[in-house]
């Protein structure tokens, strides 16, 4: 009787040993020290190759107040220091500008240029890269104030000191010089709005002179023709008179011839003709006119010879000696002659002496723009003693950390591969 008895395998656990584990990588410490040694040579091949690159700052805060007080009292142009700052700010970060620089100064900017770039394109990735710009408060002595910093990283090789100070002296004068151009424009406009009101004072004088002299003279000349117009109505009413004088002397001529009155008389004296009496001297005291006829014969004829040879009444009323005189008056209007005389009509211009004095402060105004201070430079880059990067020892100590996590993980995968394969069997 024959029988067979197999007593079964136990499974080996999946769990991994960790002395094992230490065993086996104190086995393979060769590959680890490879790997960390071959990567931290890499490391360092790049910490000692990689071309350095330096990082460069200017810090702008507000100019003083003196400095723009100049500008700010001109009256044509106000900036306060906070906002010459922002001015000078939004320059800094203008496209326009950065380029305009980059185009005037390119031996600065060789080591930028690339073949088959265009002049732009090299800009653009100077501009990307290169210049940040990040505004702050600042506090000092309990007193905040804004200030630009303005930051550049550049590789070794380049004058990334010499660009940034010449870039913020180029923006600040940029500044300046439209501030300087912006003040030239405001003041001729307002010289040329200041001359467009003194002209527009000339020729409102002017009208109003002229209507001044038209209404004087039309006043004259309507007086004259009122005196003409009264002096020929005297003058007919004056003959018309004359003739009626002359009709009543003729009757009164005839009554005194029926009556034969050859000589002034009166009616007392014609009533006591038939008696007279050379010794008595009479006074008559009558209230009433006594007839015309009474003037006797002698006196009648004398009058109306007198009369029909009279070649001008005007004598006869002096309304007509008055009249005369006033029109002598009006030949000449010496209120319109002193209008027309006038030599120097600028004085007798109204209400022009605000802007004559406007006129003269701005074509005397005296700012002196090239001395001009927008912004006060706190800090000016100055050359770097050290690069921002590579950092050799960080990079060394990273690739050599990075080695031995490479070696481990091989050395790791190791012992796995060879657990499995011994489990297998």
């Amino acid at each position: 009787m024959s029988s067979s008895f197999r007593i079964p395998s136990m499974p080996q656990s999946d769990e991994i040993d960790i002395v094992e584990l230490v065993r086996s990588l104190w086995q393979q410490k060769k590959l680890i020290l490879t790997f960390t040694l071959g990567i931290g040579l890499l490391a360092t091949s790049y910490a000692f190759v990689a071309t350095p690159e330096y990082s460069v700052s200017s810090v702008l805060r507000p100019a003083a107040l003196n400095e723009l007080d100049a500008l700010n009292r001109s009256e044509v142009y106000k900036l306060p220091p906070e906002a010459a700052l922002i001015k000078v700010g939004v320059s800094l970060e203008s496209y326009e500008t950065r380029l305009s620089f980059f185009k005037e100064n390119q031996k600065l900017f060789e080591a930028f240029v690339r073949p088959g770039q265009s002049l732009e394109q090299s800009f653009e990735a100077f501009n990307r890269d290169s210049i940040t710009l990040s505004r702050s408060q600042s506090q000092s002595a309990g007193v905040v104030s804004p200030e630009i910093i303005l930051q550049l990283n550049y590789p070794k090789g380049i004058d990334g000191v010499a660009i940034l100070n010449n870039f913020v002296s180029y923006t600040v004068e940029s500044e300046r010089l439209k501030i300087a151009s912006d003040m030239r424009v405001i003041v001729k406009n307002r010289v040329n709005e200041i001359q467009s009101k003194l002209s527009a004072a000339r020729a409102n004088y002017d009208n109003e002179k002229q209507a001044r002299i038209a209404s004087l003279l039309e006043r004259d000349n309507v007086k004259r023709a009122q005196l003409q117009d009264e002096l020929r109505a005297l003058r007919i009413q004056l003959k018309e008179l004359r003739a009626d004088r002359m009709s009543q002397i003729d009757e009164a001529i005839t009554i005194a011839k029926s009556l034969g009155i050859n000589k002034p008389t009166t009616p007392s004296l014609l009533g006591e003709s038939d008696h007279p009496s050379s010794n008595v001297m009479k006074t008559e005291i009558n209230n009433q006119q006594i007839p015309l006829y009474f003037m006797g014969v002698q006196a009648l004829l004398a009058e109306r010879t007198a009369l029909s040879r009279r070649t001008n009444d005007d004598f006869a009323d002096g309304r007509i000696a008055q009249i005369s005189k006033e029109l002598q008056l009006l030949r000449t209007n010496r209120e319109v002659e002193v209008l027309n005389s006038r030599s120097n009509e600028e004085l007798f211009l109204s209400g022009v002496q605000p802007l004559r004095a406007e006129m003269i402060r701005l074509q005397n105004l005296n700012v002196d723009m090239e001395d001009l201070k927008l912004v006060s430079i706190d800090k000016q880059a100055l050359e770097p003693t050290n690069p921002i990067k590579p950092k050799r020892l960080l990079v060394i100590m990273l690739g050599l950390l990075c080695g031995l996590i490479l070696g481990l993980g091989g050395a790791i995968a190791v012992y796995i591969f060879s657990r499995s394969r011994n489990n297998s069997v």
